[in-house]
This record gives structure tokens, C-alpha cells and sequence, in this order.
């Protein structure tokens, strides 16, 4: 047997036992979680059944706890079981899909504290339709992913985040008002270039990926255009393979231009007139700014503008309060 042949034969094999592991983390994992959620259901419907004091309730998980923990070990402390009621309590709907438990055990303790079940459903079918890990959640929920598509997109739509999910359809899909970079680490009152910031993004590729959204893959920085014998640069070049369409994005650490939107106006006029192919769609240019006047943008560009954008960005990520007046703020522009 040849080296080349016998490389592949033990490479087979390899993906063969990583696929049955894999297959056997799922199963192990899905079979722990509906054990969870039905441990979550008894003790709500010992509550109910029982006496209807405050009292009983905490006498039961106290009681229940020392008991499974005796038996089987860590993870049945009081916290924990208060954890599957909770879990029960969230998704005791028995149409929900969210029977399938497709995500984590650690997942759907985390959604069980969203309050909002449009917003926790939509967090539910992102995680799984995008592979998250817990990590990625609890990222996307700090920085408001649900209010912010819901700003973005067409207030018709905005049901259906919590059914499907965040469907890219139309430009309109790409866009998020603001972007949240606060993995980048640059303080908000610390003083930084727009190349600072670029090299930032281009470290933390992976998490702005993220941010973007999906269908995004990286294309170049700093991409050089000549015009006339005049040379020109986009900081940041992205393809999103849903719409078909390259994405220009220009950085802009203070407030928002008309220049600014006239350079990116001409950025968009050369990749579609030199670089798009035919079967490809409308270029689509960004412009990130720490500041913009929704007026400005409006008179600078066409009344049926379908192409260029203007978003604010943040590089620290406020506390709640502070990001709801944001928002707020953004959606009455």
C-alpha cells in the first residue's frame, strides 16, 4: 500500500470515529436536556399539586437536592434545580419547537432568562441555525442583536425574527444601526485613528464576522482603486454570499460628511462598473461613523438610494439602560 493511499485510509478512519463522537455528544447532550426540562416539569407540578405556600416549594428542591445529590452526585444542587424549573417554566408550551432541544443545556438556561418570548425564541433559532456557541450568545444578547434588526428591518418583518430567525432578503437585511465593536478594545475616550481602528477589526476578524451577520467572508483591506491615475483605497472589503454582492465598508472616527458619502458614493460606482459580473447583484457600500446627521444623509443621497448606508459604531458597550436610550434615540432619527 502507497503512503499517499494509506494517509487517506487513516484519514477516513479518523473522520469516521469523529463523526460517531460527535453523534454520541449529541445524543448524550439531547437525551441530558429533556431530562432536564421533565425533572424542571415534576417539581412545578409537585408545587401546584402540593400546598400552596412559599415554603413548600423551597422545602421540595432543598429536600429533592440532598436526596439526588446522595445518590447521584454533584449537580443537583439547589441552584441547579431551581435552574431546570426555571428551564420548564420557560418553554412548557408543548407546540414549542424548542422541544427538539437542539442547543445546550447551558443554551437554554441562559435563554430561560430572557423574559420576552419573541426576543428568546429568536436567540434560539440564531444559536441553531448559526452554530453558536454560549459564548456567542450571551455576545449577541449584551449587544442587543433582537432590538437592533428590529429597528433595521421593515416593522412588518419583525414577527418573524422570533419564527425564522434574521433572513437576509434584501440590502435593507444587512444593515444593523449601531454596530457594536466593542471587541475591538479601543475606551471611547481614548484618542485612535481610523487606521488604529481598522487594524483592530482585521485582528478581531472573526468576532466583527460576527457582528456583520451572516454570509459575510473577508475580501481585502485597503483595496486600491485607480481613477485617472489617481489612486484611491477602501479600507474594508467583504462579499456576502446570500445577496451576491461585494460590501464596501469605509471607516470614520468623527461626524459623518457629505464628502465622506461622496467618496463612498464613487467607491460603489467603480466595483460595480469594474469589478461586479453579471450575475452578480449591486454592490453595497457602509459607511461607519461615530456620528452622522440623518438629514445630511438623506439630501446627499438619491431619494431611491438601495446601495449606500451610513451606521453609527460603538467601541464600548453601554449598560443597559444607556444602550435602551440608544436605541431609542436611533429609531425616532
Amino acid at each position: 500500500m502507497s503512503n499517499l493511499s494509506n494517509t487517506h485510509f487513516v484519514s477516513d478512519i479518523k473522520e469516521l470515529l469523529q463523526k460517531a463522537r460527535n453523534s454520541i455528544y449529541q445524543t448524550i447532550n439531547t437525551t441530558m436536556t429533556q431530562t432536564y426540562w421533565e425533572i424542571g416539569r415534576r417539581i412545578v407540578e409537585e408545587e401546584q399539586g402540593g400546598e400552596a405556600r412559599a415554603e413548600y416549594g423551597k422545602g421540595l428542591i432543598k429536600n429533592l437536592s440532598h436526596e439526588l445529590t446522595r445518590e447521584f452526585g454533584s449537580g443537583f444542587s439547589i441552584d441547579n434545580l431551581k435552574n431546570m424549573r426555571r428551564f420548564y417554566l420557560a418553554y412548557s408550551k408543548s407546540e414549542t419547537a424548542s422541544h427538539q432541544f437542539s442547543l445546550s443545556y447551558s443554551h437554554y438556561i441562559f435563554l430561560s432568562r430572557i423574559t420576552g418570548e419573541d426576543e428568546r425564541n429568536f436567540y434560539e433559532v440564531e444559536s441553531a441555525q448559526n452554530g453558536w456557541t454560549l459564548k456567542e450568545l450571551k455576545r449577541q444578547f449584551d449587544t442587543g442583536l433582537y432590538e437592533r434588526l428590529s429597528l433595521s428591518i421593515d416593522k412588518t418583518k419583525v414577527k418573524e425574527l422570533s419564527q425564522k430567525g434574521h433572513i437576509i432578503e434584501t440590502v435593507q437585511d444587512l444593515i444593523k444601526d449601531p454596530y457594536i465593536l466593542e471587541f475591538v478594545g479601543l475606551p471611547v475616550l481614548s484618542s485612535y485613528s481610523e487606521s488604529d481602528l481598522e487594524q483592530k477589526l482585521i485582528d478581531k476578524l472573526e468576532a466583527f464576522l460576527l457582528e456583520l451577520g451572516k454570509g459575510f467572508t473577508f475580501v481585502a483591506r485597503q483595496k486600491r482603486l485607480t481613477i485617472d491615475e489617481k489612486h484611491f483605497a477602501v479600507d474594508l472589503v467583504f462579499y456576502n454570499r446570500l445577496l451576491h454582492c461585494f460590501v464596501l465598508i469605509d471607516l470614520k472616527i468623527g461626524e459623518l460628511k457629505h464628502q465622506d458619502i461622496g467618496q463612498m458614493m464613487m467607491y460603489v460606482n467603480y466595483f460595480d462598473r469594474v469589478e461586479k459580473q453579471e450575475d452578480e447583484a449591486p454592490t453595497v457600500g457602509i459607511i461607519l461613523c461615530k456620528d452622522k446627521s440623518k438629514a445630511l444623509v438623506e439630501m446627499t443621497l438619491p431619494r431611491d438610494n438601495n446601495q449606500i448606508f451610513a451606521s453609527k459604531y460603538l467601541t464600548v458597550l453601554p449598560n443597559k439602560e444607556e444602550f435602551q436610550r440608544l436605541l431609542e434615540a436611533v429609531g425616532d432619527e
